[in-house]
């Protein structure tokens, strides 16, 4: 919130939350809004955009009820539990002929600005091989992280789904095939279409003519630090990774590789975390339509729909 307010192209309105500590906290750095408790309390109002950073399980159904009443959505992700509820989303968004956007953050750091700039003017040459790592050696701390019904899935839904946007968003979203993975919760493999949530897992697809992809998360591992993140891209010509500095969730690098040489292109510190968001409030101020790269967050789901096992 802070940040959309920084941008100083809309204007905070109202804001609603279940837990009147969470709704007094928004309320002061906003005073002049109405302050609520539910959704229809902000959507009575006359709004412009909703921004929605609820549980998992009510991001599709309450996008589609702010897109239906010609309202613009920023959705924390993912936008939903699966590639269904997702395309549902996209299809209203459409119909609305509303902005839809998504919290996929990690596209905004300067870091994999960088390295995608490099990939897109062939600098690199032909990408070959993308390996994605996000291991968060805390768990989530709220319960309903837990249940599938809630959440959509574990460690997967929750990290891996900033890996998989990056790997598809880096190459232009091209082609995903021979999607394979495994899950684990508690040591335990678990089956396809799993009831219980993982904590770890590991995945392999390819991309359009053969980039090669491997992608592993977890939650709560032994990592010897908070967390390990990385993207890393490998090419005809040279490679790029971006990484995180000294196991922090907020800071990185983003280095070139050429043979045994290494440049530094970009290092801390990078506010990066809020740029998804005031990107949409900017584009919001400006007209707020429908634009047609809100059907690649389906792209998204869609792979990991295959990794899950669901179809």
């Amino acid at each position: 919130m802070q940040g959309i307010l920084e941008t100083g192209a809309v204007e905070i309105i109202a804001v609603a939350d279940p837990s009147a500590e969470m709704a007094a906290q928004a309320a002061a750095l906003v005073p002049q809004a109405v302050v609520g408790a539910t959704i229809e309390d902000v959507l009575g109002q006359d709004l412009d955009g909703l921004v929605i950073a609820t549980p998992s399980a009510q991001h599709a159904s309450q996008a589609i009820q702010a897109l239906e009443r010609g309202v613009a959505v920023f959705c924390q992700k993912p936008l939903g539990r699966s590639a269904t509820e997702v395309q549902q989303v996209v299809e209203a968004a459409r119909a609305a002929d509303r902005l839809l956007g998504v919290d996929f953050s990690y596209r905004h750091t300067a870091g994999i600005q960088a390295i995608r700039s490099l990939v897109q003017v062939g600098e690199l040459g032909a990408i070959r091989a993308i390996d994605l790592t996000f291991h968060n050696a805390y768990g989530p701390d709220k319960p309903w992280f837990y249940d599938r019904a809630l959440s959509g899935g574990g460690c997967l839904i929750d990290l891996g789904v900033h890996l998989i946007d990056l790997a598809l968003w880096v190459l232009d979203f091209p082609e995903v095939s021979d999607v394979q993975g495994h899950l684990l919760s508690n040591g335990k493999l678990l089956d396809p279409q799993p009831q219980e949530v993982e904590d770890y897992a590991l995945a392999s697809f390819r991309l359009g003519s053969g980039t090669l992809v491997r992608l592993a998360c977890s939650w709560r591992l032994p990592a010897g630090r908070d967390a390990v993140i990385g993207a890393e891209f490998y090419g005809e010509k040279g490679g790029a990774a971006l990484k995180n500095v000294d196991g922090s969730f907020y800071d990185f690098t983003a280095e070139l590789y050429r043979g045994t040489a290494r440049e530094v292109l970009v290092t801390p510190p990078d506010q990066w975390g809020i740029r998804a968001a005031q990107d949409w409030a900017r584009r919001l101020a400006w007209d707020g339509r429908y634009h047609p790269e809100a059907e690649r967050f389906a792209a998204v789901s869609e792979v990991l729909d295959r990794i899950y096992g669901v179809v």
